[in-house]
């Protein structure tokens, strides 16, 4: 599979001033949304059912399963941040290509990153923010891709998801929403709106933050670190790469203030083992440059992608680069575990209305 460069409807993208202003809304107590991986997980299971025991994807993307609903359609709404095909020339291609998706590792520089988030931080903080209007959807458009193992009867294979438009849409307290992604939904989609297992209304948390919830974060990188520290805690593999985790969802997942994302990079600056990588290619065939972070216990980098002229937040990927995972070693250096380029992000008037 090779992921296609040119998309439509592009232009480069900013993130930086104010958080996008939300006018005439109130934040009732205890609103947020279902973590997002249980619906991914859940569909996945549900499509391989039919094969003889498949094995769980564990790499698809976090997303939310409540109960259904009716969607409305709207307006176009202003205040749109979309993202042209480009970014570095020249160097290895390094596009993930084949049956299951693989690339080539780009070459880590164990000193660069500092200097590098530091200048994309006061990038981010140069630009103005759209602003939107009460009772508008903050709509997210990503290209994405993931590498399994699947397991039918006693033989186990690597495949891939094929590369995919993902589509989501909600309310900027998390209570409303809608989620459209071939493969994991029917072509209509499905709400993002109701209440978790146990019957309770979802509370915003880092993992599965609302609009309003990102607006109260703090935008001090030292306060917001020891926040992710403290909420992560005992999650993923080690404090440190599940905090570098959590940055990458909220830049890739959801829309933050261009202060946030500012105060976010400097927080991911000061993480013990993040570096800076010379090559890396979005889900979009967008060249760039990385700041990446090796999971020890997994053998597998994480890597921010950005334009190197521009400093815009591309997409993010995750490469298998040290030793081999997944049942019977499948996963060999140069897969590519998961990708994702952000197309669009965008205030809209209602779900299932587009830019």
């Amino acid at each position: 599979m090779n992921p296609e460069p040119n998309q439509p409807r592009t232009a480069n993208r900013q993130e930086t001033g104010d958080l996008p202003a939300i006018e005439e809304h109130d934040l009732p107590p205890g609103r947020h949304q279902f973590h997002k991986e249980r619906l991914m997980n859940r569909i996945h299971d549900d499509r391989l059912a039919a094969a003889a025991r498949p094995a769980r994807n564990p790499f698809l993307r976090k997303a939310i399963l409540l109960p259904a609903a009716t969607a409305l359609a709207g307006a176009l709404a202003v205040g749109v941040l979309a993202v042209l095909p480009g970014g570095a020339t020249g160097g290895a291609d390094d596009r993930a290509t084949g049956p299951a998706l693989t690339t080539s590792i780009g070459t880590v520089d164990a000193h660069g990153a500092p200097g590098f988030l530091d200048r994309i931080s006061l990038a981010a903080a140069a630009a103005d923010a759209p602003q939107s209007r009460a009772g508008q959807y903050v709509y997210i458009e990503t290209r994405a891709a993931n590498t399994h193992v699947r397991t039918v009867g006693d033989k186990s294979s690597l495949v891939s998801q094929p590369l995919h438009t993902r589509q989501t849409w909600r309310s900027p307290d998390g209570l409303k929403g809608w989620l459209i992604e071939p493969g994991n939904t029917g072509p209509e989609g499905i709400t993002l709106e109701g209440r978790d297992e146990q019957g309770n209304v979802p509370k915003p948390h880092l993992g599965a933050p609302s609009h309003d919830y990102l607006a109260a974060l703090p935008t001090d990188p030292d306060a917001l670190l020891r926040k992710i520290y403290a909420e992560t805690e005992g999650q993923g593999n080690g404090k440190d790469q599940q905090a570098f985790t959590t940055i990458g969802d909220l830049l890739v997942e959801s829309w933050p203030s261009p202060k946030l994302t500012a105060a976010l990079y400097k927080a991911a600056a000061k993480i013990p083992g993040v570096v800076l990588v010379d090559s890396a290619t979005d889900a979009a065939g967008r060249k760039g440059v990385a700041v990446a972070r090796l999971d020890e216990v997994g053998g597998q980098r994480t890597e921010w992608i950005f334009d190197p002229r521009t400093y815009a937040f591309l997409g993010e990927r995750t490469v298998q680069v040290k030793g081999d995972a997944g049942d019977g070693g499948l996963i060999k250096p140069g897969t590519v575990v998961y990708t994702a380029a952000v197309m669009v992000r965008a205030f809209v008037d209602d779900v299932k209305v587009t830019p």
